[in-house]
């Protein structure tokens, strides 16, 4: 048996084989290696990729697509046995048994025939699964190299699968067993975030109060074809009084919670803030939550929209919000990387000192509920790798469940930058009121406001529990 070298690809020529002699490959199918084929190869049979269909096949669940297996013979003969140089003839393939994810299988090819004039050589190929049963047999015939090779692997690009969707069903699956709240819906007069709304009610985390101008709202559903029948709608007259009222229902236990629709944030916040009722010893502050590509867990950022250069106490306030909102979904100890431009603490930049004193806070019981660490640069909030590097022992560092930037300038363009340019999906929550609030960007999706809704319906049966 020959093994295939991680470093480097060596052949073996024609004069080399022999009638009998054989290899082998070893693979473990993941569930990411069927959506990257099926990316790949265009090919998204539902059998594949749909887990609510598939269940109801004769399969009973996903299986991987019968030529990715065919794909691990190709990659046998053409980077090991026999190598650099081979040239496909003819491939026979018999499919006998499904892959699912998590089967190993392996693959093994036999040299059953040579034709010297040609350089042709027959291969018996055969693929079983870990139990030895044969899921897929056949015969390849190829031109085999006569001239030896042997070169260093290439380098090549790594493929990472994200399923915004799936992390999307997982959020809302993970609230599915707490009854709808009755929410205000403020000023929902654009298509994203009128459909965020009616989206968030057919997946049971609101109840909806729709407050706007009637004429304009209606006039939006309209065009969007969406169906407003069966929904309250309370006229005011502009933007402004929309958030007013809102924060009245509020303050008045009409609401469990609020949902910022197309008004500006700024607007949204004045009414809270000087509704007297709904404040609370606690600063008000934003809370991003982000699936990122590459990145294994939901990510908080914060804060993000609300406060512009908070201070020592504020900031405080700021990672006591972003702990609870973190206990909410389910993380116990949340790690707290609080961000500067660095990982020391340096006299002259304030971010630092904050930090430092952050974790002081936390030694004494001043914040709760987590472990604090700062100041730490991104790369080593985020990377372990990093962290090792430059000689950073924590246990937070590359384990970040919650970043907590300096100021809201820097967390905004972090906050876009994973959304722009990292393909990051987010969502968005106001803390430190009595209710919680549904917080997105106007250019966010009617997803984003789906999950923020989400977001809201936790933290308002938290808030049944505990009153902020």
């Amino acid at each position: 048996m020959n093994d295939i070298s991680t470093h480097y690809i060596e052949n073996v020529t024609y004069d080399e084989l022999a009638i009998g002699q054989s290899a082998r490959l070893v693979r473990t199918l993941a569930l990411s290696d069927i959506q990257a084929f099926a990316a790949v190869s265009g090919d998204y049979n539902p059998t594949h990729v749909d887990a609510e269909y598939a269940v109801q096949t004769l399969f009973h669940g996903v299986v991987a697509h019968g030529m990715w297996g065919a794909t691990l013979i190709s990659s046998l003969l053409g980077t090991q046995f026999p190598g650099a140089g081979t040239v496909y003839v003819d491939q026979s393939l018999h499919f006998t048994k499904p892959v699912m994810v998590g089967d190993t299988l392996t693959v093994i090819v036999t040299v059953t025939g040579k034709e010297d004039t040609t350089k042709r050589v027959a291969l018996e190929c055969q693929v079983v699964n870990q139990a030895g049963a044969t899921v897929l047999s056949g015969n390849a015939v190829v031109l085999a190299p006569t001239q030896k090779v042997r070169r260093k692997a290439m380098n090549l690009p790594q493929v990472r699968t994200f399923d915004p969707q799936a992390r999307f069903d997982a959020l809302i699956s993970s609230v599915s067993h707490l009854p709808a709240v009755r929410c205000a819906v403020v000023h929902p007069c654009d298509s994203e975030s009128l459909k965020g709304a009616l989206n968030a009610a057919h997946f049971n985390l609101v109840y909806p109060v729709l407050i706007a101008p009637e004429m304009k709202l209606r006039a939006v559903a309209e065009a969007a074809g969406l169906d407003l029948n069966g929904f309250e709608v309370i006229n005011v007259e502009h933007s402004v009084a929309a958030a007013q009222r809102a924060a009245e229902m509020a303050a008045n236990g009409e609401v469990e919670a609020m949902m910022k629709g197309s008004l500006h944030t700024d607007e949204l916040m004045s009414a809270v803030v000087t509704t007297r009722a709904l404040r609370t010893k606690r600063r008000l502050s934003h809370v991003f939550r982000f699936d990122v590509p590459m990145y294994d867990r939901p990510l908080l950022i914060t804060d993000a929209a609300i406060n512009i250069k908070p201070t020592l106490e504020e900031k405080a306030d700021i990672i006591q919000n972003a702990i609870h909102l973190s206990h909410a979904l389910g993380n116990e100890c949340p790690n707290v990387a609080i961000l500067s431009a660095v990982e020391t603490v340096n006299v002259k930049m304030q971010s630092t000192l904050d930090a430092a004193a952050l974790c002081k806070m936390a030694d004494r019981g001043q914040i709760k509920g987590g472990v604090l660490d700062g100041p730490l640069a991104f790369d080593n909030a985020i990377s372990m790798e990093a962290a090792r590097i430059k000689g950073i022992e924590s246990k937070v560092s590359g384990n970040a469940d919650i970043l907590a930037v300096p100021d809201l300038e820097s967390g905004n363009m972090l906050a876009k930058q994973l959304e722009y340019l990292a393909g990051a999906t987010t969502c968005g929550i106001v803390l430190g009121a009595r209710i919680p609030i549904a917080l997105t960007s106007r250019a966010d999706s009617a997803n984003a406001r789906v999950a923020s809704a989400a977001l809201a319906l936790m933290m308002a049966h938290q808030n049944r529990k505990v009153q902020p």
